[in-house]
């Protein structure tokens, strides 16, 4: 059932899939089948988009992951994931959310996609982290105005390295870890101050 899904989610109509599975495997499949198949895993996957969420979070991760879509043609397009972490530090995927090729989502995107989880039940949010995704911090601050919108640590080290040359790298990194990994804010100043003398 995979490889007859993946097939329909590259843009295979239903009978080329039918005709991929004679040739391929010696199989025969109707159109019919194929297309009871593809409708069955649709309505799961959009019960899944559906379900109710938990109330708070401790923190919602938001990153995009670009995947080649067809489209008239093929091109990469952004689809964001949404994972959250509970209270208690399980993860979860909340959502994935479509974005449009080329430039970055609007904050009436974002908005769209933090009201999405607040309908299904997102009451409060710690942290919502993310990185370079423009608009999505006016839209945490409409949709749930006690979140704090941070940027990724990952993404904040990557950032740093782009201003020291290659072969300082490897040191800045451990550096830095002694910053963002500290017990307490005056360790994470202690951490600051011997990485500005070095």
């Amino acid at each position: 059932m995979r490889s007859r899904f993946s097939l329909y989610a590259k843009g295979l109509t239903t009978g080329e899939i039918s005709a991929h599975f004679a040739e391929v495997y010696g199989a025969s499949i109707s159109k019919d089948t194929v297309s009871r198949i593809t409708d069955k895993v649709v309505e799961e996957m959009q019960a899944w988009c559906a379900r109710p969420l938990l109330g708070i979070y401790a923190a919602v991760f938001i990153d995009a992951i670009y995947v080649k879509v067809r489209d008239g043609q093929v091109g990469n397009r952004p689809f964001y994931a949404a994972i959250g972490v509970d209270p208690a530090g399980h993860r979860d995927v909340l959502g994935l959310w479509a974005g449009t090729a080329g430039g970055g989502e609007s904050a009436k995107y974002w908005m769209g996609v933090l009201t999405d989880l607040k309908n299904r039940g997102v009451a409060d949010v710690f942290f919502i982290v993310c990185d370079g995704l423009k608009g999505l911090p006016d839209a945490v601050n409409s949709v749930f105005p006690l979140a704090i919108a941070a940027a990724c640590v990952i993404h904040l080290i990557r950032a740093t390295l782009r201003y020291a040359s290659r072969k300082y790298w490897d040191q800045l990194a451990r550096d830095l870890k002694a910053i963002y990994t500290a017990p307490t804010i005056d360790a994470a100043w202690a951490g600051l101050e011997e990485l500005e003398e070095k």
